[in-house]
């Protein structure tokens, strides 16, 4: 862990994470319904014979370009200096200190503030109101 977040700090970041994270959470079904529809359409080719489809080459195409932009915007979560726990969950926690010692800050989209911390270990299910 590189640094840490007062809650100033984290909160000042929601903005940007709330952008970051919508996108995310558009593209990843696609990726998801895209993958599905490649090994569908692989499986059916190769069991009859056929070589590979452009259709399943298009489609191979669209998913490697949306795997490098949500690689993109992952990295950006990481520039940031937080960490991306799920993204169907929009769950981000940020490295902070409480009482001497490191935990998270824990946030999720479609919370209007950071409301809550946890230990490092507990995750979301340990998470308690600061």
């Amino acid at each position: 862990m590189s640094r840490t977040f007062t809650l100033e700090e984290a909160t000042a970041q929601l903005p940007r994470l709330r952008e970051i994270l919508m996108e995310m959470r558009k593209k990843k079904p696609r990726v998801d319904q895209l993958r599905q529809e490649i090994m569908a359409m692989t499986r059916k080719a190769t069991g009859n014979g056929h070589l590979v489809s452009q259709d399943v080459r298009d489609r191979q195409k669209e998913a490697q370009e949306l795997v490098e932009r949500l690689n993109e915007l992952g990295e950006a979560i990481k520039e940031i200096g937080c960490e991306l726990k799920g993204v169907e969950e929009g769950l981000i926690d940020f490295p902070s200190e409480r009482e001497g010692r490191t935990v998270y800050l824990c946030w999720k989209l479609g919370e209007d503030a950071i409301s809550h911390w946890h230990e490092l270990d507990t995750g979301f299910g340990g998470r308690q109101p600061l």
